[in-house]
């Protein structure tokens, strides 16, 4: 039986993650997500470091990754979920304000699935996360096995 993709969402800005949820919400998405505010918070999660929230074990997860965030930047979160064995197999999608051709060139190299620019506009942001929760919903995602 396969089970519902949990949406993972980093996102240190509360306003464009209350927008990221709500209009995958209006996208027809019912997915759970998690937020985490930055990357260290959500590394501690996938690796299943600290007293906080940890990652279940067959669950097939789906990050979306901002770049600029606080404690540990996206970048580098991708590094360390590309360098694991079970974790590289998570889709990452780079969802950010940044469209230094740099910054792409260095995640496309490290593995992400996709790269999106934010649009500054409300309604175009609003309209690009909609659309990309009707790609979520056709996308098939592995489970992450185990702890790592």
């Amino acid at each position: 039986m396969t089970r519902e993709v949990v949406i993972l969402v980093a996102e240190d800005d509360a306003g464009h993650a209350r927008l990221i949820e709500k209009n995958l919400t209006r996208a027809g998405l019912s997915n759970r997500v998690e937020r985490f505010e930055n990357g260290q918070e959500l590394l501690d999660f996938l690796f299943g470091r600290g007293a906080g929230r940890r990652r279940v074990a067959d669950t097939p997860y789906l990050l979306l990754l901002d770049i600029r965030m606080p404690k540990i930047d996206g970048i580098e979160v991708l590094r360390q979920i590309k360098q694991d064995p079970e974790l590289r197999k998570l889709p990452v999608s780079m969802l950010t304000t940044t469209d230094d051709p740099r910054d792409v060139e260095v995640c496309h190299r490290l593995g992400c699935s996709h790269y999106l620019v934010k649009p500054v506009d409300y309604e175009k942001f609003a309209e690009a996360i909609k659309q990309l929760g009707l790609f979520i919903t056709l996308v098939q995602v592995p489970e992450i096995n185990g702890q790592s």
